[in-house]
């Protein structure tokens, strides 16, 4: 070795100074094969003695770096002797040899002490100068190495007694790295991120200590919400479908706006809303909210739970309810704004649309008669919504307040004010009574009177709308109706049908 680098000292006045103009510039002389050969004979523990077959240029260049190394860190006599690599405080040379992964590899045997201390280098360890495993002191303090230390690869080193890697920005050394950390001095790994100080492992328990209770609150509150304001972001399976909250009618009617209002009456106020997976609703709040405390708001619920089991196409279906006990809404199927009563004002329909209507509300009577008897509904003309396909369905239901007696008559009133003049029905608005008398008194021969003239009548269909009205007074007189039963109802309104073409 020391042959080469006298030859390369010898030629040092002739080539250029800096280290890469001379690894560009110099090649290998001629005889450069016979003083390997003779350095690897007098000393094989030269590390590129090792290589088979050897790459002559690569070690070439390795001379030329060890030369100008070896007197960058002033060792005294770089002809016999490399002991030391000093590059301390040289931040503008230092990464220039880091980067000469062929020097490293062919580490000199002498070289026991490397200094890289002060260079604000970057990035990981420079895992190559651990090819220089006879060393016994590394410094690579002061800089602004990151990544994890490669203890794996210094513990092997067992000459190294001298490490220094304070004031880096290393990841922190687990616990089984603990044995190795043991053989050097404590001052030699300050803020070096290695060895987490006492301050930033308080920092991190107060953090912990406070952060999981902060976390169970949280997930605690998110938990509270899903289940009790928004349940409907719950998967299908783990919240009833029928149950909606004050907050999910909120969004869906954007904050009981009164643009979505589409029905007011006394005690309720009706939505119209679109849910989170973009089904339109019908949704009728109730204003009684003294009902909704205590055994009245259980009562309700139990109501409730029998609505959403109706099946009929001349009912609503009911989606679910609202039970909170501050806030009572049924939520239905949304149908469209038109009533049987702005469908009668408006449009003016035929006999026999009228007779379909009429017999829907019947069927959907039945329905309930047979199936739900403790069921009763609203038969008011603006209660019961006209579906486009032309079939009636009723919107509003109440549990175990109607009897038989009553929903006949309800029915009966329904029928003479599907047949009779709308401005009757504004007049007699409110008086119910009045306005069944006054029909009886003109049935049969002034019917003409009260008679719609938009059904446009035919002496045929004028008997057919005879005949209804007659069905319609029985149910709607206080004293037959509760002669009368739904079936026989049917039946009367069965023979009207039969005549009808």
């Amino acid at each position: 070795m020391a042959s080469i680098w006298i030859f390369l000292l010898f030629m040092e006045p002739v080539v250029s100074a800096t280290v890469v103009e001379d690894l560009a510039n110099l090649h290998p002389p001629p005889d450069f094969n016979t003083t390997i050969t003779s350095n690897c004979l007098r000393n094989p523990s030269l590390r590129y003695c090792g290589s088979s077959p050897m790459d002559l240029d690569t070690i070439f260049k390795f001379t030329i770096v060890a030369s100008h190394l070896c007197n960058e860190s002033q060792n005294p006599n770089c002809v016999e002797t490399f002991p030391k690599i000093d590059l301390r405080n040289r931040p503008k040379v230092a990464p220039l040899y880091l980067s000469f992964t062929f020097f490293w590899k062919y580490c000199p045997i002498t070289v026991v002490s490397i200094d890289l201390s002060n260079n604000s280098l970057k990035g990981t360890f420079p895992i190559d100068v651990l090819f220089c495993t006879q060393m016994q002191a590394l410094d690579l303090s002061h800089n602004g190495l990151t990544g994890d230390v490669p203890i794996q690869s210094l513990s092997p080193l067992t000459n190294l007694t001298v490490l220094n890697l304070s004031y880096n920005h290393f990841s922190e050394a687990k616990i089984s790295d603990s044995r190795f950390l043991k053989r050097f001095d404590p001052s030699c790994f300050f803020q070096s991120g290695i060895i987490p100080s006492h301050r930033r492992y308080k920092i991190k328990a107060m953090m912990l200590l406070l952060g999981f209770p902060l976390l169970v609150v949280f997930i605690v509150g998110c938990l509270w919400w899903l289940c009790f304001r928004r349940p409907d972001y719950l998967p299908g399976l783990l919240r009833n479908k029928h149950r909606f909250t004050p907050a999910m009618l909120k969004v869906a009617t954007n904050g009981f706006s009164k643009k979505n209002i589409v029905g007011k009456c006394e005690g309720s106020v009706t939505y119209r809303g679109v849910l989170r997976d973009g089904t339109q609703v019908r949704v009728e709040i109730y204003l009684d909210s003294n009902n909704s405390r205590g055994k009245c708001h259980r009562k309700y619920v139990e109501e409730c739970k029998v609505l959403v089991q109706l099946c009929h196409k001349n009912l609503v279906l009911v989606y679910g309810w609202c039970g909170n006990r501050n806030m009572r809404a049924l939520v239905t199927e949304w149908i469209g704004r038109v009533s049987v009563d702005v469908w009668l004002s408006e449009t003016g329909p035929s006999w026999k649309h009228r007779f379909k209507v009429l017999v829907g509300v019947l069927k959907a009577l039945c329905y309930l008669q047979d199936q739900w008897p403790e069921i009763g509904c609203d038969m008011k003309t603006s209660s019961v919504l006209l579906h486009e396909n032309g079939e009636p369905l009723i919107a509003r239901f109440r549990v175990g307040e109607d009897s038989i007696t009553k929903k006949i008559h309800r029915f009966g009133v329904f029928v003479l004010e599907m047949m009779t003049d709308g401005t009757l029905r504004d007049e007699f608005e409110g008086n119910e009574a009045g306005f069944v008398e006054y029909v009886k008194t003109v049935y049969p021969g002034k019917l003409q009177k009260v008679i719609d003239e938009k059904m446009k009548l035919t002496e045929n269909t004028l008997d057919q709308a005879r005949q209804t009205i007659y069905v319609g007074l029985m149910c709607a007189d206080h004293q037959t109706c509760r002669q009368l039963s739904l079936g026989q109802i049917s039946n009367m309104i069965t023979k009207v049908n039969s005549r009808i073409r």
